[in-house]
Formats: C-alpha cells, sequence, structure tokens
C-alpha cells in the first residue's frame, strides 16, 4: 500500500488499476471488474483500502487550496535513434 501523497515514486497496482502517487496527486487508470468472488472481494477491499487512506491524508491537511493547476505536459523530443 501506498502513503498517498508521500512520494512521486510510489505505485501499485489492484487488478487492472495502476496506482501512481505524487505529492500533489494520486492517479488511478485502467479498469476493473469487481467480480462476485473471492478476487472480487480482494480487489473491492484494496480499493477501499487506498481510497480511505486518500480521504484521510486529505482531512488531514490544514490548508488545501480550492484546486491545484493540472499536471504540466511533458516535453516532446525528436527520437535521435531515427
Amino acid at each position: 500500500m501506498i502513503k498517498p501523497y508521500a512520494d512521486d515514486a510510489g505505485a501499485m497496482k489492484i487488478g487492472d488499476i495502476e496506482v501512481e502517487n505524487g505529492t500533489d496527486r494520486v492517479a488511478l487508470y485502467g479498469s476493473i471488474d469487481l467480480t462476485r468472488d473471492k478476487q472480487g472481494l480482494e480487489h473491492a477491499r484494496k480499493l477501499r483500502d487506498l481510497l480511505a487512506a486518500v480521504v484521510r491524508s486529505l482531512e488531514n491537511e490544514t490548508d488545501l487550496p480550492d484546486q491545484i493547476p493540472p499536471p504540466k505536459p511533458t516535453d516532446t523530443v525528436e527520437n535521435p535513434f531515427q
């Protein structure tokens, strides 16, 4: 389990959901089926625990801004191997 907003390097995977930690955002992408079986229950619990940790971390902040700016786009460079 990652510690939300603790670093810019943490990552984890729940099913096919990729979770990337950052100091100003936690990014989730991908998809997941929460199936009605033991694996679905395990995935649901992991998602619940992750989101609960995110909420706790945000609730503990004393001075949250209304909104942070979107991430800066990455620079495109020419392929040096062409």
